[in-house]
């Protein structure tokens, strides 16, 4: 198996004609010239998708489709690909719905059940939260020979859809169904940062080992996941395909690609979002609001009793590639409803040299410091599920600094960093 090949060939695979974006789907027939050819705009991306769509969607005719998407599986023209294969004539027999559903409708931890779509009278399953023998019987269910993954991730570890892609990639191969990954851009660019997940501390947010900010696209884990975690599972995939993204590199943010934003969830409505959210994401295991129920969630950190020291306190720091903003805001939701509280608001005014991960380990070392009345984890320890492991905890405790704490994983990131790089398509 050539791993710097586009796309896996399992055993029995037909060899068929590449797709556009050089992967092939198995059993596809011979590809004629499609009337009209995706075409890049000068400094814009073009996503697996639309490629495909382009075509008419006929790499695919004669499979029976079973698509796990959400709202972020959309073409440049808005439309979502369930309702361009629809009205191409190629219908899936299915459709599923990760953690906030196909649809999009619902909010965090939630989804929107089973039901028919009243757009494409596509049935809709629920696959946010089950296991892949759950996930493998709504495939044999539905009748699916062939699943489609088509989801932007934003990058991190305890974004769960790509816990979604790892979970329908096992039932896949449980059902010797084919996989392919329309692919998409990493937002938030291709470096990796952070600790590595201790297999003890597996989760819903966080099901293998991999670093909290992996810098892959979902391309490039399942590519990954195929090699180095499926085998364990006891399962190997008939086919994976991935269904490249053309003009990206490892280096390019989303600003730089052209692409229309949508909201991955209802949380991450900007990509500053996205560029945060790795470090940020983690004070959901703290007492702290992070932000959610004002318009910047993710960006704005903090409590109440907070003052400005807090804020002062990290511009001195000098953290690359940030700035620091004292706020004062009252959430909507989730915590501290109707309460006043005091914080701050991060923004990147250099995103080449911000680091998410070590800013937001500056911001809870330096909360606990100067805030310790305030300041406190949940109680439920879930900081641990989001770091991968109780060190973060324990060394921020102990009253470890900064510096000590990032340390503490360089080596262990170095490794995945090594290890990785077999897996990815792009440079």
């Amino acid at each position: 198996m050539n791993l710097n090949r586009r796309h896996f060939l399992g055993a029995g695979a037909l060899a068929v004609p590449a797709l556009a974006g050089g992967s092939a789907v198995a059993g596809a027939q011979p590809e004629t010239p499609a009337p009209q050819q995706a075409q890049a705009h000068p400094g814009r991306v073009l996503t697996g998708a639309e490629q495909l769509a382009a075509q008419g969607w006929r790499s695919f005719a004669g499979r029976k489709l079973g698509v796990l998407s959400n709202p972020t599986g959309v073409l440049l023209n808005g439309d979502h690909i369930v309702d361009s294969m629809v009205a191409a004539g190629v219908k899936p027999v299915a459709a599923f719905g990760p953690e906030h559903g196909f649809r999009g409708s619902a909010q965090a931890g939630g989804s929107e059940g089973d039901y028919t779509d009243p757009r494409t009278d596509v049935p809709v399953y629920d696959a946010y939260g089950v296991d892949a023998t759950k996930l493998a019987s709504l495939f044999t269910k539905a009748g699916v020979d062939t699943v489609v993954f088509d989801i932007a991730d934003v990058g991190a570890r305890f974004y769960t859809y790509i816990w979604s892609l790892y979970t329908a990639m096992v039932a896949a191969a449980q059902v010797k169904a084919a996989f392919v990954v329309l692919d998409r851009p990493n937002p938030i660019g291709g470096r990796a940062a952070g600790p590595l997940l201790d297999p003890k501390f597996s989760s819903g947010i966080g099901k293998k080992a991999i670093v909290q900010q992996h810098g892959m696209t979902v391309g490039e884990l399942a590519r990954f996941f195929a090699e180095e975690f499926l085998p364990a599972e006891g399962v190997k995939l008939e086919r994976l395909d991935v269904v490249q993204v053309r003009g990206w590199q490892r280096d390019t943010l989303f600003a730089q690609t052209g692409l229309n934003w949508v909201l991955p969830s209802p949380n991450m409505p900007t990509p500053d979002t996205a560029l945060v959210y790795p470090g940020t994401g983690m004070f959901e295991g703290t007492v702290f609001s992070e932000g959610r129920g004002t318009t910047r969630p993710f960006e704005i950190i903090g409590a109440p009793g907070l003052d400005w020291s807090w804020r002062e306190k990290l511009e001195d720091l000098a953290l690359p590639g940030a700035r620091f903003r004292e706020i004062y805001f009252v959430p909507t939701f989730s915590k501290f409803v109707n309460q006043t509280c005091g914080g701050v608001q991060v923004s990147v005014d250099d995103p080449r040299a911000f680091d998410a991960i070590r800013t937001a380990v500056a911001m809870l070392v330096t909360a606990k410091a100067l805030h310790p009345d305030v300041f406190a984890w949940r109680p439920d320890n879930y900081i641990d599920k989001l770091s991968g492991s109780d060190r973060l905890r324990t060394m921020v405790d102990a009253g470890a600094g900064v510096d000590e704490v990032t340390g503490a994983w360089r080596a262990e990131l170095a490794e995945f960093d090594r290890k990785r790089r077999r897996y990815l398509l792009y440079r």
